[in-house]
């Protein structure tokens, strides 16, 4: 990733997203460096982005005919998170496509403006039973 990315990234505050979601960290988080591993990044992505398309999209993966499928992901860490803190997550849709959406994510400690860390991944929205394609992702996300 470019450092220009790298540095745009970094800089995102709070405002720039427009769905939040607070995590509590566990002890379980942390690694063998005492910082929480970079693993459950992940998990904080996969939680606000399915909480916003079940909560706000109607898209629930056990029940719906529509399901998102990560085709990529990635995260640029910027400074360690560690148990015990609260952390602010923060989405945002950076692109549509015809059946797909990129979701980034801010990973904030409760207090502080600046990201932790920013990630999140690209789901291609297919249908559950035949995993074909489906267009009619633009309309739900």
């Amino acid at each position: 990733m470019s450092s220009n990315v790298n540095e745009s990234l970094k800089n995102r505050k709070k405002s720039d997203y427009v769905y939040f979601l607070t995590y509590r960290t566990r002890w379980s988080d942390n690694d063998q460096y005492s910082h929480i591993n970079n693993s459950v990044y992940y998990h904080l992505f996969d939680s606000i982005i399915n909480d916003y398309l079940i909560n706000h999209c109607g898209i629930n993966p056990a029940e719906s005919p529509l399901i998102g499928l990560v085709v990529s992901s990635a995260c640029q860490f910027f400074s360690p998170l560690s148990f015990p803190q609260v952390l602010e997550l923060g989405l945002r849709v950076n692109s549509m496509g015809r059946s797909s959406v990129t979701y980034e994510v801010g990973v904030f400690e409760e207090s502080k403006p600046q990201p932790a860390a920013v990630g999140g991944y690209t789901h291609v929205f297919v249908e559950s039973k035949s995993r074909k394609s489906a267009p009619e992702a633009d309309k739900k996300a």
